[in-house]
């Protein structure tokens, strides 16, 4: 594999930072809200940026007041707290293709870890040099080295999403926004752990709909540059789903505008409006019968 295919290598650009595919497709990260992935998406890519990704025991240090702005324009200690807590106390399965000198080749394998190794927190946690230092796990490091897919995300959309599917759905689709295809299957039970559904939660499809594929499509495609559309298939309208099929572009024009104007709006009455124009949407464009 050639060095400039790897991750580690594309730089931070007007597109995003390079997320790893592998840290996009982790699996188990249910426990973790809309927030708790902004501040993972900060934390990473302030690491990627640092050039220091690779380094063994490296360790980096954030101004919190950068940090507290991923999840709130306010003050708020006790949040973003509970938010670190829960970025520590999760356990995340990582696919990841291991090197083998044997005949066999490459070896698929899956890394339990944590997402960080420590936070060290100012104790006056609104002075104004109040910071941040944070370790990421010895594991993932070869696992970084090595990737060679990724998808750039952009902080600022990722910060301006309410809904934990949105953002989760927002780096599946910039993970494949670039390839030939723009439609993917995937097998339900893939598909909730990708986005990071609780098990046992939301099995009934009305359920699923309403709460998780709704939400996501909604902010996706009011606030990113991208496009989604998605569809659950079932065998009949009573059976259970068994595939979930995405289809995803690349917006332009007034869709493309729309989305920036949105993303610099207040979060208060976010998801009004943004129904409103879905709403809107749906009457103005002629149905495929007509």
């Amino acid at each position: 594999m050639s060095i400039i295919s790897l991750t580690t290598a594309q730089k931070t650009n007007h597109l995003g930072f390079p997320k790893p595919g592998e840290l996009i497709e982790m699996t188990g990260t249910h426990a973790l809200e809309a927030s708790d992935r902004a501040i993972l998406n900060l934390l990473y890519q302030h690491a990627h940026d640092s050039g220091k990704l690779l380094e063994p025991n490296a360790e980096w240090e954030i101004p919190l007041a950068t940090v507290r702005q991923a999840i709130s324009k306010h003050e708020s200690s006790d949040r973003l707290r509970d938010s670190l807590v829960r970025l520590m106390s999760v356990k995340v399965n990582v696919v990841y293709v291991a090197a083998s000198g044997d005949a066999e080749g490459p070896e698929k394998r899956v890394v339990i870890t944590g997402l960080f190794d420590f936070f060290d927190i100012s104790a006056k946690e609104l002075a104004k040099r109040a910071t941040l230092r944070y370790g990421l796990p010895r594991k993932l490091t070869p696992i970084l080295e090595t990737s060679g897919r990724w998808g750039r995300i952009k902080g600022e959309i990722v910060c301006s999403m309410t809904s934990k599917y949105a953002i989760t759905l927002y780096e599946l689709i910039q993970l494949r926004a670039n390839m030939e295809r723009c439609v993917e299957e995937f097998p339900v039970e893939r598909f909730r752990e990708l986005m990071g559904v609780p098990p046992g939660t939301y099995a009934r499809a009305d359920n699923f709909q309403r709460k998780v594929i709704d939400p996501a499509a909604l902010e996706v495609n009011g606030l990113s540059d991208m496009g989604v559309q998605i569809e659950l298939r079932r065998r009949h309208s009573r059976a259970p789903i068994r595939t979930v099929t995405i289809a995803w572009w690349e917006k332009s024009g007034d869709e493309f505008r729309e989305s920036l104007r949105e993303q610099n709006r207040s979060k208060l009455g976010r998801m009004a409006r943004l129904k409103g124009r879905a709403e809107t949407i749906d009457v103005l464009e002629p149905s495929s019968d007509s």
